[in-house]
């Protein structure tokens, strides 16, 4: 597979990653959102959410709620709009998607063996729901 063949969107999330110099799962999401690159955006009190935006459906759901709020965050930045992520999240499907992508992303989900590529192994390996990593997989699907 050749790189132009990626979704944008996959390149812009490793090098998010790659930014935070994140090697390992679990990806510090709060950690990013405290502390943001420079010309990335404003730091996020994480203290100050209300209760009402956090998912608790699962152990792991809260995760994934600040993924999207990262998302969000990394798309309305100066960074973002250098990187075209307004054009490319217009829709909350692909917002949701993206948040995957940074939380799951695709060079780690690759590092796994093809036995741990389930969603319950990469629940517990990401901290995210066994649902978003499923979604993840059959993003993936034609990368790994």
């Amino acid at each position: 597979m050749h790189v132009s063949d990626m979704n944008p969107l996959e390149s812009i999330a490793t090098e998010v990653i790659e930014t935070f110099d994140i090697k390992a799962p679990p990806i510090p999401i709060e950690s990013m959102l405290q502390h943001p690159r420079p010309d990335m955006w404003q730091e996020v009190d994480i203290a100050r959410l209300s209760g009402g935006f956090l998912s608790v459906k699962e152990i792991y759901s809260p995760r994934m709620s600040l993924a999207r709020l990262l998302a969000r965050h990394i798309a309305t930045s100066e960074w973002g709009k250098t990187h075209n992520l307004r054009e490319l999240l217009k829709e909350e499907e692909q917002i949701y998607a993206f948040a995957r992508m940074l939380i799951m992303p695709m060079g780690m989900v690759k590092a796994l063996s093809s036995g741990a590529r389930v969603p319950m192994t990469m629940s517990f390996h990401f901290e995210v729901p066994e649902e978003d990593a499923r979604l993840r997989l059959s993003e993936l699907v034609n990368y790994l």
